[in-house]
C-alpha cells in the first residue's frame, strides 16, 4: 500500500537519453525491491526493470542493453537510466514496490501518477 513517485521524464530525439528518479518519502528504501513499468496509449502496463533487495537486477528483453537500474540509499531514491531511445519507448513509466514469483513482476499497492517519456523521431 505504499506509493512510490516517479519523476525525470520528458521529450527526447530517437537515440537520446533521459534519467528517471523514483522516490518514497517518510520511509527507505534500502531493504526493499523496486521496479519499473510503463503504459503506452491503448496497451497493458508491462514489466521494465526489477531492481531487488537482495539478488541480481533483471530487465525485459525490449529494454535489455539500453536500460540501467540503480539506486542511492542515502538519497532514498530509485534510478532508471535509458540510453539508445526508441519511438517505442514512449510510454508512461512507473516505479512501485515489487514481489517477484518466478517469472512474475508484481506491483504492491496502487500506483501513482507515472511520469510520461516521449521519444521523436
Amino acid at each position: 500500500q505504499v506509493q512510490l513517485v516517479a519523476s525525470g521524464g520528458g521529450l527526447v530525439q530517437a537515440g537520446g537519453s533521459l534519467r528517471l528518479s523514483c522516490a518514497a518519502s517518510g520511509r527507505t528504501l534500502s531493504v526493499t525491491s523496486v521496479a519499473w513499468f510503463r503504459q503506452a496509449p491503448g496497451k497493458e502496463r508491462e514489466f521494465v526493470a526489477f531492481d531487488p533487495w537482495i539478488g541480481t537486477t533483471a530487465y525485459a528483453d525490449s529494454v535489455q542493453g539500453r536500460f540501467t537500474i540503480s539506486r542511492d540509499n542515502a538519497k532514498n531514491t530509485v534510478y532508471l537510466q535509458m540510453n539508445g531511445l526508441k519511438v517505442e519507448d514512449t510510454a508512461v513509466y512507473y516505479c512501485a514496490l515489487t514481489a517477484k514469483s518466478g517469472g512474475d513482476y508484481i506491483p504492491m499497492g496502487p500506483w501513482g501518477q507515472g511520469t510520461q517519456v516521449t521519444v521523436s523521431s
